[in-house]
C-alpha cells in the first residue's frame, strides 16, 4: 500500500492545495509525537482553539486522524491510513518545508 497514487493525490490536496495547510501539517506532526486533545493541540501550535477544530474537522474528514472519546475527552490520533502511507506524508512535508 506504500506509495499508493490515490494516497498521495488526497496528502498533497490536504496540505498543499489548501489555504489551511500548513497548519494542518503541523497539527499532524504534533500528533506524531503523542496524542493530544483540541486544546493541548491548540496550546502547542499557538492558534486558535475554533481553527484547531477546523482543521480538526478536514484531517478527519480526511482519514488522516482519528478521535477517541466523547465530548471534552476527545483525544486525536494519526489514522492506520496515515501510518501506511507515511512516506509519501514525509515526503510532502518535507517538499512543502524546501518551498517556505
Amino acid at each position: 500500500m506504500a506509495n499508493d497514487p490515490y494516497a498521495k493525490r488526497l496528502l498533497w490536496f490536504v496540505f498543499a492545495g489548501s489555504r489551511g495547510g500548513v497548519n494542518r501539517l503541523k497539527l499532524v506532526k504534533a500528533l506524531r509525537e503523542k496524542p493530544l486533545n483540541a486544546n493541548q493541540l491548540a496550546k502547542e501550535m499557538g492558534i486558535d482553539y475554533k481553527a484547531v477544530l477546523h482543521h480538526v474537522g478536514v484531517l478527519e474528514k480526511n482519514n488522516i486522524i482519528t478521535r477517541l472519546g466523547e465530548k471534552y475527552n476527545i483525544t486525536f490520533f494519526i489514522s492506520n491510513f496515515l501510518e501506511a502511507n507515511m512516506e509519501s506524508f514525509e515526503q510532502i512535508a518535507g517538499e512543502l518545508e524546501k518551498s517556505k
